[in-house]
C-alpha cells in the first residue's frame, strides 16, 4: 500500500450517533465555519466533545469535505460533499433522515473507503482477515501494523480506537462498563449486522456471508469505485480481487463468493452486460464491457429504480 497516512482518535471516543451525520450536514451547508462557531454546540445541540466528534464522522464518512472557495481555510470551513447533497439536502434528497438500509450500507461503504482519511476502520475491513477475534487480538495487528508501516501512534490511543470502532458495529461490548449513560447510545450501523458478538460474550465474530438488507445498487456503487481505483487501464479483475484484495468491497461488505457472485450477476442484468461474470481455466473473472457510473445505480436505487 502506498501513501500509508492513518489518522489515530479524532472522534473523542464516540461512535457516531442516529441524527448525527444529518446535523453536520445541514449545519455546513448553512454555516461553512460551523464547527468553529461559538454557538456550535447550540446548533447542534450536543456537547463540545461531541462538536468535533461529529465534524470528524462527517468527514470519515466523506460527507463533508473541505470549502476549497474559501482562503486560507486551515480545515475551519467545510462543505457538503456532491453525494452528501443529493443523499440528504433539499426537498428532492434521496434520504434525509437515513431510513433506507441501503444508507446505512452505503455510509458504511464511505468510511472504510476514505482514501483522504484513513482511520482503523478502513485497516479492519481492508487488512485484517480473520474471521474472530478478540478485543486484544484488534489491538495488537493495529499495534503490529502501525510498527511495520512507521505510523505514530500509542498503543492507548489504538486501545480507544478499538473500542469506538467495535461501538461503531457491535451492541453490548464484551466486559465493557459504560463511564456514562450516554455511551450506551446507538450507532446506525448497528442495524448492519456485520459484527456479532459470541455468546460467551469475550469473542467478536465478522458475519462472512450473504448481505439481505445490502442492495445491489449499493454493491454496484462499491465495485464501481473500486474498479476505478484499482484496475490501472485494466478492464478485467479476478472475482478473488473482489472478494478479498485490500479495500475491496467483498472486504468491506464481508461477503463470501457465492453472494458476491449472485451481486456480479444481478448487476450483469441491470447493466444489460457492460458488467459481466466469465469464467476462463477456472477462473472467474469480472469483465467490464463498457464504462459505468458508479453513482448511477444509487440515482437509480433512490429514484424508485430496480435494487
Amino acid at each position: 500500500m502506498l501513501d500509508l497516512k492513518y489518522k489515530f482518535s479524532g472522534h473523542q471516543t464516540f461512535a457516531f450517533r442516529y441524527g448525527w451525520l444529518e446535523k453536520g450536514v445541514r449545519g455546513v451547508a448553512e454555516h461553512s465555519d460551523l464547527f468553529s462557531r461559538e454557538d456550535a454546540l447550540v446548533k447542534l445541540g450536543v456537547g463540545k466533545n461531541m462538536v468535533s466528534s461529529i465534524k470528524h464522522w462527517c468527514l470519515a464518512t466523506q460527507l463533508a469535505e473541505p470549502a476549497l472557495t474559501v482562503s486560507r481555510n486551515g480545515g475551519k470551513h467545510l462543505r457538503p460533499t456532491d453525494l452528501a447533497q443529493q443523499l440528504l439536502l433539499g426537498g428532492d434528497a434521496w434520504d434525509p433522515f437515513l431510513e433506507d438500509d441501503a444508507s446505512l450500507w452505503l455510509i458504511h461503504w464511505l468510511l472504510v473507503s476514505n482514501a483522504s482519511l484513513r482511520t482503523i476502520w478502513q485497516l479492519l475491513f481492508s487488512e485484517f482477515h480473520r474471521p474472530d477475534f478478540t478485543k486484544r487480538e484488534l489491538i495488537s495487528f493495529i499495534v503490529g501494523f502501525a510498527e511495520r508501516h512507521s505510523l505514530q501512534a500509542k498503543e492507548s490511543v489504538i486501545g480507544r480506537d478499538v473500542d469506538c470502532f467495535l461501538h461503531t458495529y457491535v451492541t453490548g461490548l464484551a466486559g465493557k462498563k459504560l463511564a456514562t449513560p450516554e455511551e450506551g447510545f446507538s450507532c446506525p450501523l448497528l442495524e448492519l449486522g456485520i459484527i456479532q458478538l459470541t455468546l460467551d460474550g469475550e469473542l467478536y465474530r465478522f458475519a462472512i456471508g450473504p448481505k439481505p438488507s445490502l442492495p445491489t445498487a449499493v454493491f454496484a456503487f462499491a465495485m464501481g469505485e473500486y474498479f476505478q481505483r484499482s484496475r490501472a487501464g485494466r478492464r478485467t479483475m479476478s472475482i478473488q480481487d473482489c472478494l478479498y484484495a485490500a479495500g475491496s468491497p467483498g472486504q468491506a461488505f464481508k461477503l463470501d463468493e457465492n453472494s458476491l457472485v449472485e451481486y456480479v450477476e444481478d448487476l450483469e442484468d441491470a447493466t444489460e452486460g457492460a458488467v459481466g461474470l466469465d469464467e476462463t481455466a477456472g477462473l472467474k473473472q469480472i469483465y467490464l464491457r463498457r464504462e459505468i457510473d458508479p453513482q448511477g445505480f444509487l440515482v437509480s436505487h433512490y429514484g424508485g429504480g430496480a435494487s
